[in-house]
Parts: structure tokens; sequence; C-alpha cells
């Protein structure tokens, strides 16, 4: 790839370039060999989307001699520079990953391409429930580094109106430069389509990571949703402002809050308080033993009643034996 990098291509040149490599047809190692006519032109994602010139996104393909399959534009006029290694795997009819010795070269994938018109990103958030959020970008430093990363690949996730409203109060707490971190940790500096980030669980970095302020959340998906957690609270995608690679934005439920900023200020769930006491009334009406079974003042007032009883009970059954061995004497 020492070639195409030297070369300092745009990242949307340079998207040309590797489209180019991608054919929309199968060709395992059997079928290079099998070629009919030796040679053929197969159409490329730089053809299949449209941006090429004409048929300049068709690659050729050649059977030379020897078992060599040679690679090259479609008007390499016979002259191949690039040529088959081998297959690095192969799931027939369906996908192949060949390997090759050079990158395949081309005038037109290589020729300047101009990027995307102008990107208003708090724009398109104004105009779609995330007018709240974009205006504490417009009034930060954060949105210039926004700015400064959409060429290259941008995801945003724009938290909503309601979410941001709540959010406030703590927000105003925050210095300056925290402000900046907490919006900057809703951006991510490469292009993640949902369909991307559905298939890919796991840590994510941030437009606010940096050196040690890892400032990372982790992407877990639940079905079809897709939820960003950050040890501090979950939010979800629930909606696409706009998907034009190289940038993406997408609306989500709550503010993403940082453990970097947050775990220390969160504040910690109060102590049970004791019970205060109540009136005697108050405790018998109210107090779960109410509906349950006596306290234990009733049955020791029962246990002493009984105890009475059971003496008086002993001294008549004395009495009753003494007169019986009375009358035995006589």
């Amino acid at each position: 790839m020492t070639a195409i990098l030297d070369k300092h291509f745009s990242i949307f040149t340079l998207k040309n370039v590797l489209s180019l490599h991608v054919l929309v047809d199968y060709f395992g190692t059997k079928k290079l060999h099998q070629i009919t006519d030796g040679t053929t032109l197969a159409s490329s994602m730089f053809q299949a989307t449209g941006t090429a010139a004409g048929t300049s996104g068709y690659v050729n393909i050649t059977n030379l001699k020897e078992g060599k399959v040679g690679f090259g534009a479609e008007n390499n006029d016979g002259h191949f520079h690039s040529f088959y290694v081998k297959s690095v795997e192969e799931f027939p009819y369906n996908v192949s990953v060949l390997q090759i010795s050079q990158a395949i070269t081309s005038a037109d994938a290589e020729a300047p391409t101009p990027g995307p018109g102008d990107f208003n990103l708090t724009s398109i958030m104004a105009k779609q429930g995330c007018k709240a959020f974009a205006d504490l970008l417009r009034a930060s430093k954060a949105l210039a580094t926004f700015d400064d990363n959409v060429a290259g690949g941008l995801t945003v996730f724009c938290p909503t109106d309601n979410a941001v409203n709540g959010f406030l109060p703590k927000y105003k707490n925050l210095t300056g430069n925290q402000k900046v971190a907490l919006l900057l940790y809703h951006g991510v500096p490469v292009y993640e389509s949902l369909q991307m980030l559905r298939s890919n669980n796991g840590a994510m970095n941030t437009l606010a990571t940096e050196g040690a302020n890892k400032y990372d959340f982790t992407v877990q998906n639940d079905g079809e949703d897709v939820n960003l957690e950050t040890k501090v609270v979950t939010a979800t995608i629930v909606g696409t402002l706009i998907d034009q690679d190289p940038y993406v934005v997408y609306k989500v439920n709550k503010v993403l809050l940082p453990r970097e900023l947050f775990k220390a200020s969160l504040a910690p769930a109060e102590s049970p308080k004791p019970a205060k006491k109540k009136k005697a009334a108050d405790s018998e009406a109210n107090s779960p033993a109410a509906d349950g079974p006596a306290d234990d003042s009733a049955d020791q007032k029962a246990a002493d009643d009984n105890s009475a009883a059971s003496g008086l009970n002993s001294k008549f059954i004395m009495v009753l034996l003494g007169l019986f061995m009375g009358v035995l004497a006589l």
C-alpha cells in the first residue's frame, strides 16, 4: 500500500481507489484460471456506485502465461503491474478474498475528488429534534473539533431536546474544560453506520479520548436496539438524522455521561434513617404487628392469668384430699 499512501490522497480520492479493489462478481482461485478466452472485464464498486466516469471502474483480469493472473485498469494497454499471489479466504460463489502483489492503479480513480458539500452539523441537529444540543455546541469550542473531523469520518450521537433540557442544571455546574469534554464525548472520529454498530459490540473511543483520559463507552446490542453504556448511564439510539458517508448523526434518548466527569459527583444513595418512635395508638394502628399475632405483653398477661388459675386449682385439690383422708381415719 506504500505506493498509494505516499501520494497523500484525500479521503474521498482514497475511497475511490480502494473501491476499485472490490469486485461485484465472484472470483475464486479456480475461476481465475478458467477465464473464457483468458481475459475479462469485471465491474468494481467504483463502477457500480456510479462514481466512475464511463467504464473506468472496470478491472481487467487476464490469465497470463505460466499460470500468472494479472489485474489492471480497463485501459491498461495490456500492461499489468499487479498479480495474483494467493487466496486468503473463499466462500464459493459468495465471497473471496485474494492477495495481490500491488495496488491496482487507475488515473480515473486517483483523480482529485471533491469532498461533500457544506456540512452544517448544528443546522441538521436543530431541524430534527436536537436543537438544545446544537445550541450547546454553537456556544462551545468543541464545535470546531467536530467540523475538523467531517472529512476523515465522523459519527455523532445527539441527545434529544428533552434529555438535554433535563440535564442543563448539571451542565451549568461544569467547568469550561469539562463542558468541552462532555460535548466531544458525543462524537466518534470514524464513520459508523447503524449496521456496523449492530455488528460491533465493545469499547469505542470518542473525540474526547486523549492519553490517560479514556472517555470511551461500550456499544452493546439488544436485538435491533443499539445501546451506548458509559458506566454512569445507558442511552439508546432512537433515530438517524443523516447518514452520508463519511459522516452520520444519530439521535439518542439520554445525555452520555462519562465516568471521568460524573463518577465522583454522583450523589451517593442516602443511608436509611432510623424510624421515629410512634405513639402507642399509632403503633397499634399502623404497625405490621397490628395485623399479625398479639404482642409479647398480651402473651405475658395471658400466661399470668393462667398461672393464677393453676394456683387456685391446686389449693382446691389439696383441701379435697385432706377431707378424704379424715373420713378414712374415722
